[in-house]
């Protein structure tokens, strides 16, 4: 099921509230053309329902949309690299 996501200051998220939200993505600039993913949150309700990897497909988009490279600090967001040689050119050295 696919779930409204919002964007906010430095994260994707899932709910009404953008500072208590079921779902998130952060992230945080480490210069104008990088962005350190940090952390991946889905509420124990939503899991199993691919919340996590809409999440990281919309940071994904804002990437390449924006020219942006990716450090992936975030454990979740690091395996989908490994997963996804694809996007390498997306992930910062």
């Amino acid at each position: 099921m696919t779930r409204n996501i919002h964007e906010g200051s430095n994260h994707f998220y899932i709910g009404d509230n953008a500072n208590q939200p079921i779902a998130e993505i952060t992230f945080t600039y480490r210069d104008a053309n990088t962005i350190d993913v940090n952390h991946t949150f889905v509420d124990p309700s939503l899991r199993g329902e691919g919340i996590a990897k809409q999440l990281f497909d919309k940071v994904i988009e804002k990437a390449q949309n924006e020219n942006l490279k990716i450090i992936p600090t975030c454990s979740y967001v690091y395996k989908q690299f490994e997963k996804n040689p694809e996007l390498a050119s997306l992930k910062a050295k």
